[in-house]
């Protein structure tokens, strides 16, 4: 390894993929195309994971702990990574003590756009309070920066932008299946259309009793390993979530030209403009819902030009070339700040 040049660590807690997963991911490989040196650490094991095999497939390192603190901050004392740059709630607060007693400088990004209740709701606060204890914080959205009690840089999700292809013809849903996702939004939307099969790609918590309630023209996929083979399939994502920061399954279908109906909240605006390249709803109004989704469906005149605008907006402002140089920006700060 070439010691001058930095070495980042990207932490996470994962049970399963997800947009944080993807966004590790396109961070590890926008690194390596910048040069720099990175390192996935999952902080505990949790058996056969899909970012695993991601990971191998695009030759990027990464490690397992034992979900140990003192496993962490032994490994950062010994190995002496330039930074460790945080991601979810577990991994931020676990993560940042045990750099504060190694003396690593840390970075971390805030992804959630929901508080959660119970245990989740107080990690979340324990979260953002031991935020101090990090060089640079990043948010993905305002929202997300506006709840956080130390200033933070609040920067785009981004993906890689594939070559053009043609796209499906699927109505679909893409995400996990709970509650502030909005899943139950989305299947009543399909009972309205029930000469149209709506596609669900997700498991969670809500699965069971939207399979159980789901009109006949809901069909259920389950979670998927490797979203790849399936966004060629899909002609229109709808994200109907109750509360959100920037999600990278819109950014991935925009980056493959597919138009995206989404509600108004955290980020999304930001990203999706309402009639030229996808649609925005207001939170749970499934009138408006329904209003854009027959657009879509009758409007086939318009949606080359909602693909090409969708993908053109990926591109300029949520592309890893576009983004990634933002945070090495952030890494430099948090060096200068951690010596």
């Amino acid at each position: 390894m070439d010691h001058s040049t930095p070495s980042i660590w990207l932490a996470l807690d994962s049970r399963q993929a997800g947009g944080i997963e993807t966004h590790v991911v396109q961070l590890a490989n926008g690194l390596r195309d910048h040069g720099w040196h990175s390192r996935v650490v999952f902080l505990r094991d949790h058996g056969p994971h899909p970012m695993k095999d991601r990971l191998a497939d695009r030759g990027l390192p990464w490690s397992v702990l034992d979900g140990r603190f003192f496993s962490l901050a032994r490994l950062l004392r010994t190995a002496r990574p330039s930074i460790l740059h945080t991601h979810g709630y577990k991994a931020g607060i676990v993560g940042r003590l045990a750099a504060r007693i190694t003396g690593v400088p840390v970075v971390s990004t805030f992804h959630a756009g929901e508080t959660g209740t119970g245990r989740v709701a107080l990690y979340d606060r324990l979260d953002r309070w031991t935020s101090a204890l990090s060089q640079q914080r990043i948010a993905v959205s305002q929202s997300i920066a506006d709840r956080l009690p130390w200033p933070s840089s609040v920067m785009n999700n981004f993906v890689d932008v594939p070559d053009p292809t043609t796209i499906g013809n699927q109505i679909a849903f893409v995400g996990r299946l709970s509650h502030e996702k909005g899943p139950d939004i989305f299947t009543r939307l399909g009972a309205l259309h029930p000469g149209h099969p709506f596609h669900v790609y997700g498991s969670g918590p809500m699965a069971t009793e939207l399979q159980r309630t789901a009109s006949a023209n809901i069909v259920f996929h389950g979670a998927q390993a490797d979203m790849d083979t399936v966004w060629p399939r899909i002609g229109v994502l709808v994200m109907t979530s109750r509360h959100e920061g920037l999600p990278m399954a819109a950014l991935e279908a925009m980056a493959r030209g597919i138009p995206v109906i989404a509600t108004n909240t955290g980020n999304l605006p930001a990203l999706v403009r309402h009639g030229d390249n996808g649609f925005l709803c207001p939170v749970a109004d499934i009138a408006a819902f329904d209003t854009c989704l027959s657009t879509w469906l009758t409007r086939k005149d318009q949606r080359d030009r909602w693909s090409v605008t969708a993908r053109d907006t990926v591109q300029r402002a949520f592309s890893t070339r576009a983004v990634v140089p933002q945070v090495l920006d952030r890494y430099r700060q948090a060096l200068r700040i951690g010596t």
